[in-house]
């Protein structure tokens, strides 16, 4: 496997913002001095406790403890090798890595996830080259893009709209020159391959003829499938002939339920008064963006999921569902509302007054932006869409059809983690019900009862805690005093033996390396500690104990307080062992009882010592 350099991982630390590099992610808000902060990406929460410190280069969760500098926050969020991480940090800052010595990366050895996301976007180059290129094809998809779907040429090329012709247009052919990997051309999703087939460029059997090719971005702007709509292009032999829109297959970086179509772009624009808008499809956001709507987002379809509702609450934890108002759209939004609310977010529910039937690509087409503000005043709470939905005349309906569209109500209720959401849910829905409120409110405490009871399914073991990032051992006090005050390494590393320090925990594995690297007189300063940093766990906790720097007065009284604590938990239970056994007296003496009187020295020995070189430091 290729080794890189440590200068350069240094290099690349020192000249990557962090922030540049987390923002792709999350988004980040001042927070005082050189801080950011943010809704943390390793686990869901509503308040931020997601803390960025660009100065020092190094980031922190105060909520579930994880910590890591731009290297480790890539290869957490991105799931990357060490390598893979500097790598990609170096494509994406125009940084060169280097490598040790004859251990540079080779095409068999790169990443199969880094080669698809390069694939996929030389993919996508070469459809947009021949939407704008003359001929049949290029010709063909440009009139529709503007004579039929309305769109103008300049949306095409920000959002690199492509063709792929009858005959796939050459795409697997370039793709073959570009000497991708068998595994890669097979994983990709964009042709067909027989299991047996050699590989060759007729081996590549295109999905996509004679579609418009929509690229889909993750919410980091890296292409990674493809929405395909059927034209008058499209062969009679297509498998998918009859389907207006293909969807690139799942691959090892594209899992549709994990990801919405212009995220990365609208993630940018959302914020007080501009909440996230979810529309159906492709079209649909690109038709909110094409009016300046630039917070449009859409799934894979109508389907939603709870990864997409978790990634959005990162960035804002409001949505305006604004779906088409036949049947399958009001199922869609009904099979959102629930999830949304377990998710912790607001959502609400666009819709023009009467019963005007909807379709967002028609109506912005024809009335632009002020479309939108047309439909946010007739937008529906979370509660009177469900309650419609539920039951649309609640004046002239039977006890039995409001008591069966009072338990569908309550079910969506239910999802809410908040009990001051719920009762707040429960006065409004017997407004729009005309139902006692103490009624439902009843009837929801039944229903989360038997939900409580009921038998639950069989759970893989939760994973433990992440350990508290406090003063647990001295080992840790001391760890993150060496890390802040250096001028305490060396007399601390002649204070504390080595048999003093519990190993069995990061912390103290680090602190016995620190130690013996100052003994040693190879310490290379805590700004240059990827050298003695190896483990995934060793790294987090460096992180962890450099974002914060302690605020004490006297530095050395507190490391000699710590290895007071080192001390007395090594010696303190020998020195009593000995002690009781020499208090038992002379008839209970043996040959050994010199030996014991020779060993309470040495320890007594080593107490003192252990003060004076802590206060001679």
């Amino acid at each position: 496997m290729p080794v890189i350099k440590p200068t350069c991982v240094r290099d690349l630390k020192l000249r990557v913002n962090l922030a540049d590099v987390i923002s792709r992610v999350v988004a980040l808000r001042k927070a005082g001095g050189s801080r950011l902060k943010g809704l943390c990406p390793f686990h869901n929460e509503k308040t931020p406790s997601f803390n960025v410190d660009s100065d020092k280069g190094y980031y922190k969760c105060f909520g579930c403890g994880k910590a890591g500098d731009a290297i480790s926050f890539v290869r957490e969020t991105e799931q990357l090798s060490f390598t893979e991480a500097v790598e990609a940090l170096g494509q994406r800052y125009g940084i060169a890595i280097e490598y040790e010595e004859g251990s540079g990366p080779s095409r068999e050895e790169r990443s199969l996830r880094q080669e698809l996301f390069d694939l996929h976007e030389q993919a996508a180059e070469h459809l947009h080259q021949a939407f704008r290129a003359q001929g049949a094809a290029g010709d063909f998809m440009r009139a529709y893009w503007v004579n039929d779907r309305k769109f103008s040429p300049e949306l095409a090329e920000e959002f690199k709209i492509g063709a792929a012709g009858p005959d796939g247009g050459g795409l697997g052919a370039a793709l073959f020159r570009r000497k991708y990997s068998e595994e890669a051309l097979r994983q990709c999703g964009l042709f067909f391959i027989r299991d047996d087939a050699m590989m060759t460029v007729s081996a590549l059997r295109p999905r996509f003829r004679g579609r418009l090719m929509i690229p889909i971005r993750d919410h980091q702007g890296r292409v990674v499938a493809f929405t395909a709509r059927q034209t008058a292009l499209t062969p009679e032999d297509d498998p998918a002939r009859e389907a207006k829109y293909v969807n690139s297959p799942e691959t090892p970086i594209f899992t549709k339920g994990h990801l919405l179509f212009n995220l990365d772009r609208a993630r940018t624009a959302v914020g007080e008064g501009r909440p996230f808008v979810m529309v159906e499809g492709q079209l649909d956001a690109l038709r909110c963006w094409s009016v300046g709507l630039k917070t449009a987002i859409a799934p894979q379809g109508t389907s939603i999921t709870d990864g997409q509702l978790a990634l959005l609450s990162r960035y804002r934890p409001e949505v305006e569902c604004f779906f088409d108002s036949d049947s399958a759209g009001q199922k869609a939004s009904l099979r959102l509302l629930p999830m949304a609310l377990k998710a912790g977010i607001e959502v609400r529910f666009l819709t023009l007054s009467g019963d005007s039937k909807v379709d967002p690509d028609v109506l912005f087409l024809e009335r632009g932006i002020a479309a939108y503000e047309e439909v946010r005043r007739g937008a529906l709470s979370a509660m009177a869409f469900a309650c419609r939905a539920s039951l649309p005349s609640p004046s002239a309906a039977s006890s039995e059809q409001r008591s069966r569209a009072a338990q569908a109500v309550l079910a969506i209720i239910a999802a809410a983690e908040s009990e001051v959401s719920r009762a707040a849910f429960i006065s409004e829905a017997a407004g729009h019900l005309q139902l006692p409120a103490a009624a439902l409110q009843s009837d929801l405490r039944r229903l989360t009862s038997r939900a409580e009871r009921a038998p639950a399914r069989p759970q893989a073991p939760a994973a433990p805690p992440p350990a508290r990032q406090g003063s647990v051992t001295p080992e840790h006090d001391l760890l993150r005093l060496l890390l802040h005050f250096e001028a305490l390494g060396r007399p601390m590393s002649g204070a504390i033996p080595h048999d003093w320090i519990d190993q069995r925990q990061t912390e103290g594995v680090l602190l016995n390396r620190f130690l013996g690297e100052l003994e040693g007189g190879t310490w290379p300063g805590r700004d240059h500690l990827d050298i003695l940093v190896e483990t995934d766990d060793e790294k987090a906790l460096v992180a962890s104990l450099l974002f914060d720097a302690p605020q004490l007065d006297d530095p050395f009284k507190v490391a000699r307080e710590g290895i007071r604590k080192l001390r007395d938990r090594s010696l303190e239970p020998r020195i009593r062992q000995i002690e009781l056994a020499l208090a038992k007296g002379p008839s209970d003496f043996n040959d050994d009882s010199s030996s014991l009187l020779r060993e309470l020295s040495d320890l007594q020995r080593q107490i003192r010592q252990a003060v004076t070189l802590t206060e001679a430091g």
